[in-house]
């Protein structure tokens, strides 16, 4: 039977999960770091034993990715996650300073909401519920209509492993009835302390414009470098293992490969020689059409899913069997260049410039279109160039010699491991981190009095246009006090 208004049903639920969540997050509270650390460790323990289910369910329902793949996501937000927070100080006491007579004491922000997207629909919800509570957070879960039961059986499994751990019920919520309404209801309810929004970038600018505090994070469009000094088969290795993996579907993937003309025959020749299909004029403007919907946004249609699957979609005939990626020729940048945008499937753009120098303005010029702060790959073995291309891109992550989607996340790199990749200013995320428990939690900050103000007076620099001595006369007063307010006004 349908259900009759439904968003009025989602929003009365999102309510009362908050309600719920509030209740279960004042418990928590209360809880000690080993009583917090067993839940979270349950959590991860919980993830793990049901990884090729979860992966399973999540590829059948949504049709994105690989089952085989999304089972090394789900490991990688179940027990990476764990291994990489489990010594993490995050309640109480949290660092003592007596030389400086200072003290942290961690406190947790209260009931967080996590976004979830289709495209990591189980692996997220492990994560966030682990750095959550880690930092003795409640969270409330919107999953992504299309990877509802995929998203609400892996709440269901780490719930119950946490409830029997010690963890409140309740500590860890989910809307059965996703709507957008029910998601803009948990945005903004005062019980709401903090977003962690992580889905496209409607979903990520509604977060920030909810008046909640939100960490979010925008659009992956992260170019590739390969650069003269690097070794071309183990860069275009990496790039294509990168472009495959999950189908393309983790943000921090490569979107494009750049190259200096004088590199342009020897990549090209190893991108066919590794099972990369080169595009024709035709064929790349076939496909083009298919990328994007009429709106601008990328089209489901082609997220997550295989090189065949796509070409057939797109027409395209003479693309092998054996093809892993499909790379297209491009020059351009922008709303009409559907190749220079995020492609969360195995497509790549091939952009050739006549120097380094172009190069480098290529990939800022790309970053700043789509994908500011986000990640930019770099094959290079000329450390200086490194540093050069470093200093000058707009992106929070600079990733060297590595496969971008599993260097971004952190797990072929030595980067925090995590499923939120924070874009910083520039991409309009409030923070630039690989997201961890330290990002959930406010810090308190003891302090203890080392000097009067005797002693302030006396240390201020002669000529300072103030009298050693604290003598200040009246006049000296008005005047600093008429050019305050002048300053202001």
């Amino acid at each position: 039977m349908e259900l009759l208004d439904k968003d009025l049903v989602s929003i009365q639920e999102v309510r009362n999960l908050l309600k719920t969540a509030y209740q279960a997050q004042q418990q928590l509270s209360t809880l000690n770091q080993t009583q917090i650390d067993r839940i979270v460790k349950a959590i991860a323990d919980a993830g793990y034993a049901h990884a090729e289910r979860l992966a399973k369910m999540a590829n059948e329902e949504t049709g994105f990715g690989l089952w085989q793949d999304k089972v090394i996501k789900n490991i990688f937000g179940s027990k990476v996650i764990y291994e990489a927070i489990k010594d993490e100080k995050t309640i109480g006491i949290l660092a003592e300073d007596k030389a400086n007579k200072t003290i942290d004491i961690g406190v947790p922000v209260g009931v967080i909401a996590g976004i979830v997207p289709s495209t990591n629909p189980t692996s997220t919800v492990m994560y966030k519920a682990q750095i959550a509570l880690k930092g003795g957070n409640a969270i409330v879960f919107s999953p992504h209509p299309g990877a509802k039961n995929a998203t609400l059986e892996a709440v269901k499994v780490i719930s119950e492993a946490a409830e029997k751990a010690g963890m409140p019920k309740g500590a860890i919520g989910i809307i059965t009835v996703p709507t957008m309404q029910a998601t803009e209801e948990l945005m903004k309810s005062h019980y709401t302390r903090l977003i962690l929004a992580t889905g496209g970038p409607a979903m990520v600018k509604s977060a920030y414009s909810s008046g909640t505090p939100a960490i979010g994070v925008g659009a992956g469009n992260g170019p590739a470098y390969i650069d003269k000094s690097a070794d071309i088969h183990l860069a275009v290795k990496r790039i294509l293992d990168s472009k495959t993996f999950d189908n393309g579907t983790i943000c921090a993937s490569e979107q494009s490969i750049i190259v200096e003309k004088c590199m342009e025959e020897k990549v090209t020749a190893e991108l066919k020689a590794q099972g990369a299909y080169m595009l024709n004029a035709e064929e790349s403007d076939k496909l083009a059409h298919f990328i994007l919907r009429p709106n601008g946004s990328m089209n489901p249609a082609i997220v997550g899913k295989s090189v065949e699957h796509i070409a057939k979609l797109a027409g395209l005939t003479n693309v092998p069997a054996s093809s892993r990626v499909l790379v297209a020729r491009e020059c351009k940048v922008g709303h009409a260049a559907p190749y220079s945008r995020e492609k969360l499937a195995p497509i790549l753009a091939f952009y050739v410039e006549d120097s380094v120098e172009a190069v480098l303005e290529k990939c800022i010029e790309i970053l700043h279109f789509e994908g500011s702060g986000h990640t930019f790959c770099m094959h290079a073995n000329d450390e200086e160039l490194v540093k050069r291309f470093s200093i000058r891109v707009p992106a929070s992550r600079i990733l060297i010699n590595t496969p971008g989607a599993l260097g971004g996340i952190g797990a072929t790199t030595n980067l925090f491991p995590a499923l939120t990749l924070g874009c910083g200013a520039v991409g309009g995320s409030s923070s630039s981190n690989n997201i961890g428990p330290l990002d959930v939690i406010n810090i308190k900050r003891v302090a203890y009095g080392t000097k009067e103000l005797e002693e302030i007076r006396q240390e201020a620099p002669s000529g300072s246009g103030c009298c050693n001595k604290g003598d200040y006369s009246e006049a000296m007063v008005d005047a600093i006090v008429k050019k305050i307010m002048q300053e202001l006004i």
